[in-house]
């Protein structure tokens, strides 16, 4: 017994000794290390993955609405449950894309895109580019007239670009969606008094008028029947000389009169409660402006050479000179001014400010660097008299030449209460930047939290204005 024990005691040594080295049987493989991402495909815990189905319907409605328009309708082939969501959504067509994806026709595609989805159309855009030929004007024309366009909320329409700026007259159908139109912008055509007189648009909030020739009966006409708008755009349109606005609603309004016809030349505020935001932005064109009542417009755009303010009493002519008469309170409560200059010139800057003493926000863009901008002398006992209360600047464009430099300086010296301060250049290398940051005294800022930054500008077309936000 004990010598059988003992051959069994040794055994037992053997294959424990053989399992510590490895020997003999493989050791089992350790277990899976757990899936960091198995809690987000697991459906849930159940152990089902989760596929992109799963997801609830509005969801998915989400996800296609943020789809080209084409892809939209592609997902119909996704699976069964995806079949009934791109018809539920609203239809929104761009002329642009279909026609991208068709060789510049848009032929029968656009009948039919409307009769597979069966839906309501939203949005309908059709622009300049491809307002170009009879066939495309005639499926645009047929397409307009189709039941699934009755409640359409938003319109982008413009007719084919004309020659020797002979403009062609709106088709009288892109009207019939009046009661319903939110949105709105008609482009490269005529508006005719027949047309528009007895127009109504209850809903429209956004009115845009680009390359336009109506009368001021015509664009008064507009603006009356539109009794909920909001937002107003005159871009280089022609016919109407003067605008008086009466409206309870607007709270914005930009006008660019640039135009080789007789376009607007006077735009007098009567009374807008509401009106928050007032621009011009064309060097090429004069416009008289004329705020009687707006109370709480707080954001101003003009251009130095070519716009004409006159706030009730106070008559701000921008261009050789400045005159100003006794403030009233309207200007008092401008924080946001936009100005287009010639030539930067920190005189008209400052007297500007004195104009708009709540002034917070300063967006300055010019063509050329101008000639002197000391002020070391002439403003050195600026801020005894005065308080700049500036917060935010943006010059464009800085070239880095003296009056560039004593323009920057002087803010940078000066605006106690700087918060931000952009500069566009067109070079942004170290060593430039190096440079500027000491010939602008970045060191010696008055106001310790301001952060001065260099953005490198990306070049627009010759003439062309645009705004950042500030």
């Amino acid at each position: 017994m004990e010598a059988g024990g003992s051959r069994r005691s040794a055994t037992t040594r053997k294959r424990k000794s053989a399992a510590l080295k490895g020997e003999g049987s493989p050791a089992p493989a350790p277990a899976a290390a757990p899936d960091p991402g198995a809690a987000d495909h697991d459906g849930g815990g159940d152990g089902r993955d989760l596929h992109l189905s799963d997801l609830p319907d509005d969801v998915l409605r989400k996800i296609i609405s943020v789809l080209p328009m084409k892809q939209r309708g592609r997902t119909q082939i996704l699976a069964k449950r995806w079949l009934p969501l791109w018809r539920s959504l609203p239809l929104n067509i761009d002329c642009g894309e279909i026609a991208r994806s068709n060789h510049g026709k848009l032929g029968d595609v656009l009948q039919r895109i409307i009769s597979s989805h069966q839906g309501d159309c939203q949005r309908f855009c059709i622009r300049p580019l491809l307002a170009t030929n009879m066939e495309n004007d005639a499926a645009v024309d047929a397409c307009l007239l189709s039941p699934a366009l009755n409640k359409l909320k938003e319109l982008e329409f413009y007719r084919r670009p004309w020659h020797n700026w002979q403009r062609l007259p709106a088709p009288t159908s892109i009207f019939r969606f009046s009661p319903t139109l939110c949105v709105a912008q008609f482009g490269h055509c005529t508006l005719t008094d027949d047309i528009v007189q007895g127009l109504h648009f209850p809903q429209l909030k956004k009115l845009g008028l680009d390359y336009v020739f109506l009368s001021e009966f015509s664009l008064s006409s507009m603006i009356a029947g539109s009794p909920s708008l909001e937002v107003l755009l005159i871009i280089r349109c022609s016919g109407a000389r003067c605008l008086r606005i009466n409206s309870f609603t607007l709270r914005s309004i930009e006008v660019g009169n640039s135009s080789p016809d007789p376009s607007m030349e006077e735009l007098i505020i009567e009374s807008a409660p509401h009106l928050e935001r007032l621009f011009h932005l064309d060097q090429n064109q004069d416009l008289h402006v004329s705020v009687l009542s707006a109370p709480k417009l707080e954001s101003l755009g003009c251009c130095t050479n070519s716009t004409r303010l006159v706030f009730g009493s106070t008559d701000i002519h921008q261009g050789p000179r400045i005159a100003i008469g006794s403030l009233s309170t309207a200007p008092c409560r401008i924080k946001s001014l936009h100005l287009c200059m010639r030539t930067l010139c920190l005189d008209m800057v400052i007297e500007l400010m004195r104009c708009f003493p709540c002034l917070e926000k300063l967006y300055i863009q010019c063509e050329k660097s101008g000639t002197k901008n000391l002020w070391r002398r002439k403003h050195r006992d600026l801020h005894r008299s005065f308080d700049i209360r500036l917060k935010k600047i943006v010059l464009d464009c800085y070239r880095a030449k003296k009056p560039d430099i004593d323009f920057v300086t002087f803010f940078v010296l000066n605006a106690t209460v700087l918060e931000s301060m952009t500069v566009l250049v067109k070079r942004n290398d170290e060593e430039f930047l190096a440079k500027q940051r000491q010939k602008l005294l970045l060191e010696s800022k008055a106001s310790d939290g301001a952060e001065i930054n260099f953005v490198l500008k990306v070049d627009a077309n010759p003439g062309t204005y645009y705004s950042i936000s500030l």
